[in-house]
């Protein structure tokens, strides 16, 4: 399946990898020993008839095994640079995600959204509390239920456990099998229909019609679980049929044009039908758009522009129309400060602050460009009342922080971070800008720590742990320092030494075996 337009997908790239990748992690988990926390399915979500399925996967996958699986997926994609590394957009997203995920039986308080830069229609979910909308999705919605329809189906996919579903269904075959199913599952939601057909086609023998159907059951599942969930934290939960109906129409344009969502998400009217059926079974109720959903569906728009259109020219001609929106005003902006013309979109932003002081967005992208117009004591004086008004707001601060580092201000930049992200978990990016500003204050000590932290988080522990030993070697450094740095380092030692010890039973026991072998063959 071709993106949409014709437009190769930028994952293609990303599909080897992530299927050794996958296969590797899938079996040692089938290898290792039973998780002592099993996995158990979710309750069923208000409003919805599910039956009680147990706890059948927990033999399969735990949830330590459906972590490591969702953040191997994080990693691959964050790799290859398919995510959109936004504080702005990845906030609204959390804060949708999560006031959806809050209506599943535990809480879903581990859920992460993302961003991918692809503009197909598609979206999809991974075990471990991971879901990927792509921008291509984020710009087809037209309203902020619409988004969070699609948000709570995929939500659905990860409370009811539904790849360790599958795989649990296909228990009688072997493990290699499991393993190339699942990762035949995740290369369909990533690389679109033919990279799923070829993953299948590869399982060894597995029965694909079987596997089909189970998909589809676990769709129409997700739709129902996924609309109690839009009803629970109130959004309009006509809002899904909707969406799905005004993507099936798509299927009738062109032989060409299908959005990949479709493929992994088949649309029928019976699942049209089912979904408008489940949503009248609640109180009706109308969601209304955040002023927070118009402008991130316009800065996704902005910051994922290829360049071959004058983007400003044309928020100009949709103003000129009458379409004058905050959202369209705001991408103008932000349209204009991509474009180097930041004393024009401080000229816009300006007036919009003082109209809608409570949208953190507008602050922080006034802050942004009058330092880009040269400004930096507006600039700063901006940040400063934003934070007076939404204290430790990740993207305020993340933006204030790096404004005070360009007006070489990098300790009081580091401090900032150190306040927010001892209270707010950083992304990678986050913990990369930290340990820049503490290395700009010459604090040589959490400037190594917080680079360890940065590779622990993108998985190299070789290099953290070397790291980390830099931080303990500086001059200076705290008691308090010492001892965290220490702790960490131990941790991460340990962690290397048990993983280097399972790989030697591990040989050790292949050897054996393969000895064994030898010496039966020989009589």
């Amino acid at each position: 399946m071709t993106a949409t337009g014709g437009q190769t997908p930028i994952m293609r790239p990303l599909l080897p990898a992530l299927v050794a990748a996958l296969l590797s992690v899938v079996s040692v988990a089938f290898a290792d020993e039973p998780a002592s926390t099993p996995l158990t399915l979710s309750a069923p979500a208000a409003g919805s008839d599910l039956p009680d399925m147990g706890s059948p996967a927990a033999a399969v996958l735990s949830h330590t095994d459906e972590y490591r699986l969702g953040a191997m997926v994080a990693h691959q994609l964050r790799d290859q640079n398919a995510l959109l590394e936004d504080p702005e957009v990845s906030e609204y997203l959390q804060s949708v995600g999560l006031r959806l995920a809050s209506q599943s039986a535990d809480g879903g308080r581990d859920f992460q959204f993302f961003v991918i830069k692809d503009p197909t229609i598609n979206a999809f979910a991974v075990p471990g509390g991971f879901v990927f909308l792509h921008e291509g999705l984020v710009l087809a919605t037209s309203t902020e239920s619409e988004l969070a329809s699609v948000m709570a189906h995929e939500i659905a996919h990860v409370t009811q456990h539904h790849i360790a579903r599958m795989i649990r269904a296909q228990s009688q075959q072997s493990i290699a099998s499991a393993a190339a199913l699942l990762a035949a599952i995740l290369l369909g939601a990533v690389g679109g229909g033919q990279a799923m057909e070829g993953g299948i086609a590869a399982a060894q023998g597995l029965a694909a019609q079987q596997q089909i159907n189970f998909t589809r059951d676990n769709e129409k599942e997700a739709d129902r679980v996924g609309i109690g969930y839009l009803a629970g934290a109130g959004f309009d939960t006509n809002s899904m049929g909707s969406f799905f109906e005004i993507m099936s129409r798509h299927e009738g344009l062109a032989a060409t044009y299908i959005p990949a969502m479709l493929i992994d998400h088949p649309v029928t009217s019976d699942r049209v039908a089912e979904a408008r059926s489940r949503a009248a079974q609640f109180p009706p109720r109308r969601g209304k758009d955040s002023q927070s959903y118009e402008l991130i569906r316009e800065r996704v728009r902005v910051l994922t522009a290829t360049g071959d259109v004058d983007l400003a020219q044309a928020y100009a001609q949709r103003l000129a129309r009458g379409r004058a929106t905050l959202g369209n005003r705001y991408g103008e902006a932000l349209a204009l400060l991509s474009a180097n013309r930041a004393d024009e979109a401080t000229r816009i932003l300006a007036p919009l602050v003082q109209q809608h002081e409570a949208l953190t967005l507008l602050h922080v992208a006034l802050g942004q460009a009058q330092a880009k117009a040269g400004h930096l004591d507006e600039s700063l004086a901006t940040f400063q009342h934003g934070e007076e008004l939404f204290p430790r707001n990740v993207p305020l601060t993340v933006r204030y922080a790096e404004t005070l580092m360009a007006a070489g201000r990098p300790a009081d930049a580091h401090n900032m971070l150190l306040d927010l992200f001892n209270n707010v978990p950083p992304t990678p990016d986050q913990i990369r800008l930290t340990a820049l500003a503490a290395s700009a204050a010459g604090d040589a000590g959490d400037a190594y720590f917080y680079m360890g932290e940065y590779q622990i988080a993108g998985g190299d522990l070789a290099l953290a742990a070397q790291q980390l030993q830099l931080a303990l070697a500086s001059p200076n450094i705290s008691t308090v320092q010492r001892q965290r740095y220490q702790a960490r380092l131990d941790e991460v030692r340990d962690y290397l030494a048990s993983t280097r010890k399972r790989r030697l039973t591990d040989n050790g026991n292949g050897q054996g075996q393969q000895t064994g072998q030898q010496r039966g063959g020989g009589r």
